[in-house]
C-alpha cells in the first residue's frame, strides 16, 4: 500500500507524500507534504497520539512527532490550513484526476475561484 495520495475523512482533505502543503501551525507557511513523515502522532489520521493534523520539524514536539497542543495534551486541536496552490492546480490540471472532476464539479468551482482570488491578491 503506498502513502503517495490518500484520503483524511475526519479533516476532510487529501493526504499523502505525495501532496504538497504548509504546515499547520498557526503562522507557519513552511511547504511540507501531508506525509507520515509530518503527521501529527506519526500515525495515520493521528494515531493514539496526535491530531492528525501536518507539522514542519520546528513545529513538531516529544516522541510521536507531536504538534503543541497534543504534545500538551490539549483537547482542541489547530485549525486545519487549506490547500497548496501547486495542489489544487495538480487536481485541476493533470488528466489522471479528470474522473474525480467530472464527479466533483462543486469542488471544481470552488478550487477554481480560491486559485483566482490568490492569482488577483
Amino acid at each position: 500500500m503506498s502513502w503517495s495520495i490518500g484520503y483524511d475523512s475526519n479533516w476532510k482533505r487529501d493526504i499523502g507524500y505525495g501532496v504538497p502543503a504548509y504546515c499547520d501551525a498557526p503562522g507557519c507557511n513552511r511547504k511540507i507534504d501531508r506525509g507520515l513523515g509530518y503527521v501529527c502522532g506519526a500515525r495515520p489520521y493521528g494515531g493514539e497520539k496526535g491530531c492528525g493534523l501536518f507539522f514542519c520539524g520546528e513545529h513538531q514536539f516529544g516522541g510521536w512527532q507531536r504538534c503543541n497542543r497534543c504534545y500538551h495534551r490539549r483537547a482542541t486541536p489547530y485549525k486545519a490550513k487549506p490547500d497548496h496552490p501547486q495542489w489544487i492546480r495538480w487536481k485541476l490540471k493533470d488528466a489522471s484526476w479528470a474522473e474525480w472532476r467530472a464527479e466533483n464539479p462543486e469542488e471544481v468551482n470552488q478550487m477554481t475561484a480560491e486559485i483566482a482570488k490568490a492569482k488577483a491578491a
